[in-house]
């Protein structure tokens, strides 16, 4: 059972629309995310389904007791048959809306889990947009509002938004000898942290499952490249420059990316509108793990749009010998081009342990942004009202005044 929500903010405001609600398996689900267009003075859709499809978490200690600790946490526990109760002022702030859900656990009961996520919205303090005239004789110089980003965020079991945050993990104590780093002359696959305890390496990869929509159902994916282009003809004084080469993926082999080894945009467009959209694995491919978590290997798929295929690791992640996940799904190559496409989008970090993260971890943070690319035909923000000024307390005065 989900536990629904329907967002609606005003045009003036943050000209959002969306639904969101909750799953026992993936957590929390974005969907029908559209945004107002006040041009055209109608919400456009941007996408029809967003969520976590997978958390792989790989350890890489050999030993017999660890060797087969490789989990995927959405599919064989369940991101939310894991979730915990949020605290108000703790988890979330003041303004938050606090939401619970009914999910069928393991025997099929269904049960009524509290305050699994919350949604709320916050001024990030980033400048949304600042613009000053250059000083010109007899020209009075304009000076524009500075106006700051807000966000709608969603916290699920320390989860924020469309990024992540880790604040979990585990460590491994073993009657070892050890008790300082200079007596260690074996591969222990660890950082000591403490007298005779190990904090094990591992890795957390993310993978979304982003059902675009942009106005429409018939989306391409195109890539964009910066190349360096030599000047050739002496038309400059320059000796080179960079240009945008643009390539739109016919299928979906050639949509497959890893990010970081060259500069690149990613697009999800519709073609028929004039208007437009990192850590990688270190096991081999041969190794059980990673062929059960093959989806990792790329930062980017896209694939086309299958109602089933919507689980990286597969539907039955924890019996999965790798035979039905996003990697196998993909290698059909299905042409894509105009097309109703699913991205996935992969990121993650290899986990060193330091003594810093014992006996807890601070919280360790990644994120992504989907931006508009073409969609408007302007900036979208200019019209966006400024908020209203909150006046916060001075944290030395506040201090002075305490200590009077």
């Amino acid at each position: 059972m989900l536990s629904d929500l329907i967002i609606k903010k005003t045009p003036g405001r943050a000209n959002l629309d969306f639904h969101s609600s909750f799953d026992a398996r993936v957590g929390p689900i974005i969907s029908l995310a559209s945004i107002y267009d006040s041009e055209k003075q109608k919400f456009r859709r941007m996408m029809y389904r967003g969520f976590v499809s997978e958390l792989f978490v790989p350890y890489m200690d050999l030993i017999e007791e660890w060797y087969y600790r490789t989990f995927f946490d959405a599919g064989e526990y369940g991101y939310g048959l894991c979730a915990v109760p949020l605290e108000p002022h703790r988890d979330c702030p003041a303004n938050a809306v606090f939401m619970g859900a009914f999910v069928a656990v393991q025997d099929g009961m269904p049960i009524e889990m509290p305050n699994v996520f919350c949604i709320f919205e916050r001024n990030a303090g980033d400048v949304m947009w600042r613009n000053t005239e250059s000083m010109i004789p007899d020209v009075l110089v304009k000076i524009w509002k500075v106006y700051y980003r807000n966000g709608i965020l969603m916290v699920f079991a320390g989860y924020i938004g469309l990024a992540r945050s880790w604040t979990n993990w585990i460590t491994r104590s073993k009657g070892i000898k050890y008790t300082h780093k200079d007596q260690i002359n074996e591969e222990v696959y660890g950082t000591l942290l403490v007298e005779n305890t190990l904090g094990a390496h591992h890795d957390h990869f993310l993978t979304y499952y982003l059902d675009f929509d942009v106005d429409g159902d018939s989306n391409s994916f195109v890539k964009s490249k910066l190349q360096t282009t030599r000047v050739t003809d002496q038309s400059s004084p320059r000796k080179s420059y960079w240009k945008v080469v643009s390539e739109t993926a016919k299928t979906e082999s050639d949509a497959k990316i890893k990010l970081g080894l060259e500069s690149i945009d990613v697009l999800v467009v519709n073609p028929n509108k004039k208007t437009k959209m990192v850590s990688r694995p270190l096991l081999a491919d041969d190794d059980y793990p990673q062929i059960r978590g093959a989806f990792t290997k790329y930062n980017v798929w896209v694939t086309l749009y299958n109602k089933s295929e919507k689980c990286a690791g597969g539907l039955y992640t924890e019996q999965s010998r790798g035979d039905d996940t996003l990697a196998t799904w993909s290698n059909r190559n299905r042409r894509i081009e105009n097309k109703d496409v699913v991205l996935w989008y992969t990121l993650g970090l290899h986990h060193v342990p330091y003594q810093e993260d014992f006996p807890l971890m601070p919280t360790i943070s990644s994120r992504f942004e989907l931006r508009s690319a073409n969609f408007f035909e302007y900036n979208p923000v200019l019209k966006v009202k400024a908020p209203n000024n909150v006046g916060w307390p001075n944290c030395s005065i506040s201090f002075m005044a305490r200590k009077l």
